[in-house]
């Protein structure tokens, strides 16, 4: 199978990362972390806010808003961009920061944290949980990820710099309990970035310098590879009517001027059909009182 991943939207983006589809909506929502930018893009148009900050990730709450990450705080804002509420502020080192994030069935947020500097493994997973928060380890200089499988048992966690890809059990709490690893990338690969899981149980992970996209099946087994026309391709989002349109986020930070002309299209929102259908991310329920 080839797959030529198309432009979308040149917009250019300096970290792209974060994308989410949001079904009520039809339209695909994602960040650039290092220009504080929610972008939206949908049939209709695109459109950019200025939130400002560092967020990190964009998710649906179940009052019709939205989540995001950025910096050490988990906020609820508006569609209009406008904070609403601060639902958790992370006890960490000043010079860490929020990174890539999902939901799972019962409308729990797990995500990780990060060195922003990238050289320090001071970053770790956590889950918020209506309101409370849980630190859940996994420490790393770089987390992406988690995704979780349809069952709830399983969660898959990158750890960037070390080229790994943890898989670990969930337990009540919530908790993380036994781990393994799942994958561990060769340097030709690039850096495991942001993983999603399709409607197959199928990990698709973006290759942070590796030019390309992977599909794994649950035992491992390297299903399918797509090659960008970006070296950092930063995460996989489902989206469309059938969930079978595949967007991907890319970003074009550190590149210097003889890269970006090899790249022009860095930092774009790319798309394609996807062989399988992905899976849509439930909303998170926010606490009781809000």
């Amino acid at each position: 199978m080839t797959i030529v991943p198309q432009v979308v939207w040149p917009v250019a983006a300096l970290l792209g990362e974060g994308p989410a589809w949001f079904a009520d909506e039809a339209v695909l929502r994602f960040v650039d972390i290092k220009s504080g930018r929610l972008h939206r893009h949908g049939d209709t148009g695109q459109h950019t806010l200025e939130v400002g900050g560092q967020p990190s990730f964009v998710v649906a709450a179940d009052d019709g808003g939205m989540v995001i990450g950025s910096v050490d705080r988990i906020l609820h804002i508006g569609k209009d961009g406008r904070e609403r509420a601060v639902l958790a502020t992370l006890p960490m080192p000043g010079h860490n920061r929020t990174n890539d994030a999902t939901v799972d069935t019962q409308g729990r947020l797990w995500f990780g944290t990060m060195d922003d500097g990238e050289a320090r493994p001071t970053g770790a997973l956590w889950c918020l949980d209506r309101g409370t928060l849980h630190p859940m380890g996994g420490d790393a200089v770089v987390t992406n990820g988690p995704a979780i499988t349809r069952d709830g048992r399983i969660l898959y966690h990158a750890d960037s710099g070390a080229r790994t890809i943890w898989r670990f059990t969930i337990g009540p709490g919530p908790r993380v309990e036994h781990h393994d690893v799942f994958m561990q990338l060769g340097e030709a690969d690039g850096h495991p970035d942001g993983i999603v899981l399709d409607s197959e149980d199928c990990l698709w992970v973006a290759l942070w310098d590796g030019w390309g996209l992977h599909r794994y099946a649950p035992d491992g087994t390297l299903l399918l590879s797509v090659a960008m026309p970006v070296a950092k391709p930063t995460k996989v989002a489902f989206g469309g009517p059938d969930l079978r349109t595949a967007f991907v986020t890319s970003a074009r930070i550190g590149l210097d001027e003889a890269q970006r002309a090899q790249q022009p299209h860095a930092g774009h929102l790319f798309a394609f059909r996807a062989p399988v259908a992905g899976r849509a991310l439930p909303q998170v329920r926010l606490p009781a009182s809000r």
